[in-house]
Order: structure tokens, then C-alpha cells, then sequence
């Protein structure tokens, strides 16, 4: 037991930067104390103490600002970072090493009593500030969940899901699509994704960029094209008029200022 408190504080050392000691972390992480409470609720709730377990939890509410109902599982070094406004339904299941943000429901979207109605955390997954995973699906491993995403559909293991409703951008190659320097050799250690930040867009905005290079692409033909035209015209007298005076013969698709309303 005692190794397992170690562990819990030493994770919460390790993923925030503005942990200076242990007793800081003992004393003033309330996403600590949600998880210590948690477990002699999750103990009294799997022995048939339904009050005591629901007592206990309501308690840590109240202390903490997490709810988490007593029959959620969650595994080991997990951290609430901030937390506040977290709410854990009775069937979600968190694995072991996850990091949680304030704001985030783990909730369900089904009324059946005795059913899989929340969502399965695997091992290394980042819930971002805000988010709503909704269901009784799985989150796969070393999966990153954007901020204020709203996640009605499992996500693969090691994808990042971003937007309302959540859209998913596949890991490339094996690897997660977080923080980590693309320059940075396999061997470095991977850098922690805080808030589920990823250097991959939102691939709504790599859908629009696409169609905006696609667009400006076709006038710049287009306007060479008429160029084209307008030249042979010129060498055949008996064909000056076959360019029509509205034809586009300069570009005006501002390509760069619409990339720049759609984001980075």
C-alpha cells in the first residue's frame, strides 16, 4: 500500500512542472485526494456498502470538487491535474497512467441500468481541459482527447480526437500524434502532451486548406491559360476577338489570407 502512495505522489512529481515537493503534493493536490478517497469508496461499493461507498464519494466532492461515483475503476498513477468540475460515471474505467484536466465528463448516453454506459480509459490517455467522452466505448492507449472535444466514438491507440463532435487524427507510423519534436531521434524520450496539444491540425482545417490550394491552383491555370489565348490572339489578327473582355487573365483568389482565417 505504501509503494502505491509513493507511486501516486511520484507521478503527480514527474508530469507538473509546479510540484516542488512531497509534502506540497500531499497537502495542496486535491486530484490526490479525490484518488485516496476514491479507493476506500470503490472498496466499500465492491463489498455491498452501497451507502458508505456513496457517502464517502459525496464527501470527496465536497472536499475536492471531483466526483467520482465509487464504482468507476481506476487504475495506478493516475492524475487529476486541477480537476475541478470533474464528474467519473459508475461504469467508466480509467488505466493506469492517465492524466485528467478539469472539466472533463467521463459520462454515458444510456439510461439502462446494470450496462457498459461509460467509456474505458486505456493506459496513457490524455483528457484535456473540458472534455466530454460519452458512452461505453474504448479509448485506446497513449490516446490524446483535445480540449472542450466531445467524444462520442472510440479512438484508436495512440490517435488524437479534436473537435465537436470529435474527429480523430491517426497516429503516423506507430507513434502518437503529440508533442514530440518530429526532428527528435526514436530513441528520445517522448515528451508529455499536456492539455492533448499535437503538432497534427484539425484535419477539418487540413480538409479546408486543401480545397484553398486546390482553388488557387485552378486560377493561376486558368489565368495562364487566358495569357496563352490573348498571345496567339495577337499573332492571328483574324482571332483578336476570342478572349472575352471579362475573361480572368490576373489571379485574385487570396489564398494566404483565407489559410490564415482557417488557423495555423
Amino acid at each position: 500500500m505504501l509503494a502505491r502512495l509513493r507511486s501516486d505522489i511520484q507521478c503527480i512529481l514527474d508530469r507538473d512542472p509546479a510540484a516542488r515537493s512531497t509534502w506540497e503534493v500531499v497537502t495542496c493536490y486535491p486530484g490526490l485526494h479525490a484518488i485516496w478517497l476514491h479507493r476506500p469508496a470503490h472498496w466499500c461499493w465492491t463489498h455491498g456498502l452501497k451507502w458508505p461507498g456513496r457517502f464517502i464519494s459525496h464527501c470527496a466532492r465536497w472536499l475536492t470538487g471531483i466526483e467520482i461515483h465509487p464504482g468507476a475503476k481506476i487504475g495506478e498513477r493516475v492524475f487529476f491535474d486541477h480537476a475541478m468540475g470533474v464528474v467519473v460515471g459508475e461504469t467508466a474505467e480509467i488505466g493506469d497512467g492517465c492524466t485528467i484536466y478539469q472539466g472533463v465528463t467521463l459520462g454515458g448516453t444510456s439510461l439502462y441500468k446494470g450496462a457498459k454506459r461509460h467509456p474505458t480509459l486505456g493506459r496513457d490517455v490524455v483528457v484535456s481541459a473540458g472534455a466530454k467522452v460519452l458512452g461505453g466505448f474504448e479509448v485506446g492507449d497513449g490516446a490524446k482527447i483535445g480540449s472542450n472535444a466531445v467524444v462520442i466514438k472510440p479512438v484508436p491507440a495512440g490517435a488524437t480526437a479534436v473537435g465537436i463532435p470529435a474527429r480523430i487524427v491517426p497516429s503516423k507510423a506507430g507513434q502518437s500524434a503529440d508533442v514530440t519534436e518530429a526532428s527528435a531521434p526514436r530513441s528520445a524520450p517522448r515528451t508529455f502532451s499536456a492539455y492533448g496539444v499535437t503538432q497534427e491540425d484539425d484535419p477539418l482545417s487540413q480538409a479546408m486548406r486543401g480545397l484553398i490550394d486546390n482553388a488557387s491552383s485552378q486560377e493561376r491555370q486558368i489565368a495562364l491559360l487566358w495569357a496563352a489565348i490573348e498571345k496567339l490572339s495577337h499573332a492571328a489578327p483574324q482571332a483578336r476577338d476570342c478572349v472575352p473582355c471579362d475573361a480572368a487573365r490576373n489571379e485574385q483568389f487570396e489564398a494566404e489570407k483565407l489559410n490564415a482565417l482557417v488557423g495555423k
